[in-house]
């Protein structure tokens, strides 16, 4: 559900590469959750050079929330900003939660420093076989679409808001991106949000 009912708690999990944008995803998610009156708890852990380095930021919103850690196998959304993350989170969602994925690989820099790469498409289809309610997006099309390569955070929380599953619906967003982003910025992650729902995005009800 994107409200929470009086005692749910409504958990994301984002997992990606660092400059990727991952961090000021979740920040947005809170704020909008917050700016609704829910209690918002969240926690980053955040790779070795930050830029390059493994990023999972927790976020979970509602009320009476014991911790900012998501439990494993419980969060309703995961939103990865490459596959292999996916992968690797993909014990935190629970079995009927939802999945928005990035479609291109950005090797994490510990890949790179261990000499080794992977296959994406493996990494894809691991997850088509494992997750019922997936979405995996062009990322890299929805940026040339729009004109900007800065806009993967917006459009990836674009789809996930469009599912009905996340704290945040698509009207939130783009009013927290009007409140929360620099000005200059605006009208090019509204065009994102725009996009990408109407690309990828599943509306609720």
């Amino acid at each position: 559900m994107s409200k929470n009912d009086n005692n749910s708690v409504n958990s994301c999990l984002l997992c990606g590469v660092g400059g990727q944008g991952t961090v000021l995803a979740s920040k947005l998610i809170a704020y909008a959750a917050m700016k609704r009156g829910d209690e918002v708890r969240t926690s980053e852990t955040i790779g070795m050079a930050q830029r390059g380095g493994c990023v999972v930021s927790h976020v979970r919103a509602g009320k009476n929330i014991n911790s900012p850690m998501i439990p494993r196998g419980t969060a309703e959304v995961l939103i990865a900003f490459e596959p292999a993350e996916a992968v690797r989170c993909l014990s935190y969602l629970a079995p009927d939660g939802a999945a928005v994925v990035n479609r291109r690989a950005i090797m994490p820099i510990t890949v790179n420093f261990g000499g080794v790469g992977y296959d994406e498409n493996e990494m894809l289809d691991y997850l088509k076989a494992n997750v019922p309610n997936l979405t995996i997006v062009d990322g890299d099309a929805v940026c040339r679409a729009v004109g900007s390569k800065k806009v993967l955070n917006i459009a990836l929380l674009a789809v996930a808001a469009a599912t009905g599953r996340l704290s945040l619906t698509p009207d939130e967003l783009r009013d927290t991106i009007r409140a929360r982003v620099n000005p200059k910025f605006v009208d090019v992650n509204l065009k994102a949000v725009d996009l990408a729902i109407d690309m990828y995005g599943k509306k609720s009800d």
